[in-house]
Order: structure tokens, then sequence, then C-alpha cells
């Protein structure tokens, strides 16, 4: 099977055009050796339309020794003129073999400096499945690089044979096709997406359309202090990624710090070697220990005096060994000025900061750190969460102002399961369980969540929910420093923990709050918003009577 660029298109919802590309794509992954390599758009958001890889092409297809095959693929049927194949419906005339060689031209006019004095080995076809060309020979195109309804059960084949290395083809570069890799890579405006919950090796990706990881980056200023201040699911992490990445590319040493450790467990597994990753607290242990000064954890006020020893060591003892590039700080809506001072005081003269926050994610009411001189950009666009989980917070809750929705998932249809007490609030959860599990949600794609934190949750002495073994983190860590968790095949993890990462189906339980006149107090509304955001497919939420009153949806009776 060939390997696919991004991955996790299989769990994308298809329908119209998007479900040829899918069928198409399902068709040459599963035909194609592992050596090839196809690139698609079918991640692509709504937020520029079409799911395109470049002008009209669809897939990109790189074979084992570096020759590239661009797809041009067109559901329906095409106008046969004198002048060739034209596209019809269209108010302006486009000739499809013109629009493929000026796409072709333009990528390798682009490829060229990136291969060096190799010249690039760039094909085109045109894939109309749906329509036969009766005359291939006047359609403008080579008729070998069509392949119609005549020719669709040989579609896999013809593209393997035209991606394959030739007899005279040089020997196959890693250099080159790393640089291929690259190149199609960047034209989608990919990154990898810390999405998955803790453990999950997946690597699901995400393509931000015109989003924070393409247009933050282009921002030019000196020094380079840049504050963004952007909602759930609108691609901080990615940035924080890409930012990293790029600084490693360029020879500069990266600083990430976030605030919670499963975030920065996640982040460390998929970032590449050569910087630094860790929690705020988790970099004050490193740097004390590396001067000799062991923090004392078993002391009340350990984690005040590790803060404030850290801080004196870092701004008067100076060593290379803790100088940074770039820092990179996410989750800034949880961290302190005095945190900001120390942070800043590992940046190398000219080096580079990031600082990212959502505030209506600061679960612990810190209040705002000061950033002066800073550029400030903001973010509205949640491309992570369905469209209607956005919808229903949007109308249930007080939150400053709406989030708008760019996830191409529209119809999820969040649901709510009551309950009066005790008992009853496990009878829901379970059958929200059976609930999700009925969709087709398989265990390692739920993640249960709890309103309360896990030192308070009614769930934390479980290690059973019905006929449900539960994975929870058991609070403490191994001789490697990763965490420990119980044996079970569902995830169960407090709101608090789960901040910066996501899971296709969110059961938010122990939902219990005390309304207000404003229909729910601030904090309240920060941990309903984190806690629905988390999903990116499926919503539901276990709640009190009380509280399922308030954030039922219109159309949606409580269960």
């Amino acid at each position: 099977m060939a390997r696919t660029h991004p991955e996790g298109w299989q769990h994308l919802p298809a329908a119209g055009a998007r479900s040829r590309e899918r069928a198409t794509l399902t068709q040459l992954a599963a035909a194609l050796p592992r050596e090839w390599t196809i690139y698609h758009g079918l991640h692509w958001t709504r937020a520029e339309g079409a799911q395109l890889l470049f002008g009209d092409i669809a897939f990109a297809v790189v074979g084992p020794g570096g020759r590239a095959l661009l797809i041009e693929q067109h559901a329906g049927f095409l106008d046969e003129t004198a002048d060739g194949l034209m596209r019809p419906g269209r108010k302006r005339t486009r000739h499809i073999s013109h629009e493929l060689a000026r796409s072709a031209d333009a990528l390798r006019a682009r490829l060229r400096p990136l291969l060096g004095d190799a010249e690039p080995q760039l094909d085109i076809l045109l894939h109309c499945p749906d329509y036969t060309v009766r005359q291939p020979g006047s359609a403008g195109l080579d008729p070998a690089r069509i392949v119609d309804a005549g020719r669709r059960d040989a579609f896999a084949a013809i593209v393997q044979a035209l991606t394959r290395p030739h007899d005279d083809d040089p020997p196959a570069d890693p250099a080159r096709l790393q640089a291929l890799h690259r190149f199609f890579a960047d034209i989608l405006e990919l990154v990898p997406d810390v999405q998955a919950h803790i453990g999950q090796a997946d690597a699901l990706t995400t393509r931000l359309a015109g989003g924070l990881t393409e247009w933050a980056r282009r921002i030019d200023m000196h020094p380079h202090r840049l504050r963004v201040t952007a909602t759930a699911g609108s691609g901080k992490t990615q940035l924080a990624l890409a930012a990293y990445t790029d600084a490693l590319a360029a020879g500069r040493r990266p600083l990430y710090v976030c605030y919670n450790r499963p975030l920065a467990d996640h982040f460390a597994r998929i970032v590449p070697a050569g910087g630094e990753v860790a929690t705020y607290h988790q970099l004050c242990d490193r740097r004390l220990r590396d001067a000799g000064r062991k923090p004392a954890f078993g002391i009340p006020g350990a984690f005040r005096r590790m803060e404030t020893d850290f801080a004196t060591l870092v701004a008067s003892h100076v060593t290379a060994d803790w100088q940074f590039d770039e820092l990179i700080i996410d989750e800034g809506q949880d961290f302190t000025e005095p945190w900001r001072d120390a942070l800043l005081a590992l940046l190398k003269p000219g080096g580079r900061a990031w600082w990212l926050e959502d505030p209506l994610q600061n679960l612990y009411g810190r209040p705002p750190v000061a950033l002066p001189g800073w550029v400030g950009l903001t973010a509205d666009t949640n491309y992570r969460t369905p469209a209607d989980v956005l919808a229903l917070l949007n109308a249930r809750l007080p939150l400053p102002a709406p989030v708008r929705a760019g996830s191409p998932v529209a119809d999820s249809e969040p649901e709510v399961f009551a309950w009066q007490d005790e008992a009853g609030l496990m009878e829901a959860t379970k059958r929200a369980i059976t609930r999700a599990l009925g969709l087709g949600f398989r265990r390692e794609m739920i993640v249960l969540l709890t309103f309360r934190g896990r030192e308070h949750s009614r769930f934390t002495p479980l290690d059973h929910l019905g006929p449900h073994r539960l994975r929870a983190f058991t609070g403490r860590y191994d001789l490697l420093g990763e965490p420990e968790h119980s044996q079970g095949e569902l995830l169960i993890d407090s709101v608090y923990r789960f901040k910066g990462q996501s899971a296709p189906c969110i059961i938010f339980t122990e939902i219990d709050f005390e309304p207000t006149g404003e229909g729910m107090d601030e904090l309240t509304m920060r941990k309903l918003f984190v806690g629905a955001t988390r999903a990116t497919m499926k919503l539901i939420m276990v709640a009190s009577e009380r509280s399922a009153a308030l954030l039922s949806p219109d159309a949606a009776a409580t269960h």
C-alpha cells in the first residue's frame, strides 16, 4: 500500500466531489506499492473551497526514483471542442490542457532551485472517470495522459507506469526525494496535528486553510516578539510545532514550554531532536538539577520555592547550554509575569520569541501577562471542532465573542444525557459510551472527560465503568519520566489535564454547576468551552438535570 500525505483521510466525512476524490485516493493507495507517496488535499477546510492540491491539481504521486505525476480529476461531463477539452458551466472558457500545463510549469519553476542541477521529472495526467473522451487526438493532451471512463480500471497501473524509474534515470538520490517531500508538504501547508490523545501514535494532519500556521510565520519583525491570541482549534500548537521545526532547519536551537504535562509529553514525541521541550515546572527542575540544586518536592510550598530558585538562577547565571535561539511559549494564559521574565532570560540576544494563548482556556484564574512592545495577532476560527458544536456553544455559553467554525464537519449532532444523582451519573455515562460505540467510534477514538479535576472526580477510584476498563493516569511517572496509566482501553482524564489535545469522540461527563443570572459563572463557561472543543467529530455531554436544561440543543430532547 502506498504512503499518503497527510494520513488520517479515511476518517474524514465525504460528500460530493470530496467523496469522488477519496474514492480515487483509496484506489491509488491500495494499488500502488509502499515505495510510492501520494500527496492530496482532502484535509483542506472549506475556508478556501475545493479540496485541491495546487491550481486544479487534486493529487501528486511521487515514485521511488523521484518521478512526480500531477493528476487533475474531473467528475461528470466535459465539453469536447475544436480547441480541446473544456470544463462545462464556466463563465470564462478554460482549456483543461492549458491549465494543466500552466500548473506543471509553475511547479517546475519552483522545484528547480530545490533540486540544484537536476531537471524536475514532472508529468501530468487527466483523470475523468465519468466521461469517455470521444476524440482523444484533439483533446489538447497526449492521449496516453488521459484516463477516461473507458480506461478507469487501468488507472492505478497507468499512474505506476508513469512514475516508476526509467532505465535511463539516475540512481535514486535520498536528498532529492527528501526535497520533493518537503516541496509538496509545503504546497499543502501541512503540519502534524497534535490533536491525537495521549499515547496515540497516529499523527493526523490538518491543513489550516489560510490559517495561523501559514501567515503567522510570514510576519517579519525585529526583534521577533509575537503574541498570538487565538481560540481553541485555530492551530496554536500546530504553529508552535512549525516554528520549532523551522528553527531546527535554520540551525537555531528552540525551547518549547507549556503548562500541561500531557501536552508537553505528546509534543516531545512528535518533534525532531535538537531542542528542548518541557512544562514550566519541568524546565525549572532540569535547570536547577543541572546547577547541582535538586528541588525538595516533599516539603510544603516546594513548587513555589522551585519557581523562585529558578528565576534567581537564570537571572544571575547565564550558561551557553541554557541559552536558546527560539522561545515558544504555549498555553500562555496559564503563565505568570515572573515566569515570563525567567523564560526571556534564556533567550539569546537576537533570539525569536512566540507567546501563544487562549484566554477562554484560562482554567486557573490567572491575570493576563503584560507583553509591552510585542506584536499582537488574533484568530477566532476553530478548524477542529464540528460546526454544530460551536453553534451550540455560541448559543448556550456567555462567550465574550462568537467563535467562527472552520471544520468541514457540520452535522455531528451534539447530544446531552441528563442525570439526577450519582447512580444516575454512572448510568448516563455508560449509556453515552454505548451510544458512541453504536455510532462506530472505536474505544481508542473515545475520551471520557470529567468536568471535575482528578482529585475530586467521582470517577477517579474506578478502574471499570460497566464492561469498559478505564485507562487513567495513576499520578505516577516511570524511570524515563513517562506517565503511568492503568490497564484499560477507554481513556479517562480531566478537562484540566486534557487541554491542548483532542479526540474524535468526547464524552464530557460529571457536568454540574449552579445556574446564575448569566446562566453560569466564568470558570464554568471556560471549563465547558475547553471540554466541548476537544471533540473533532462527536460530542456527548453528561450533565445534571439543572445543567442539562441550559446546555441541550433546541432541536434535541434531553435523553
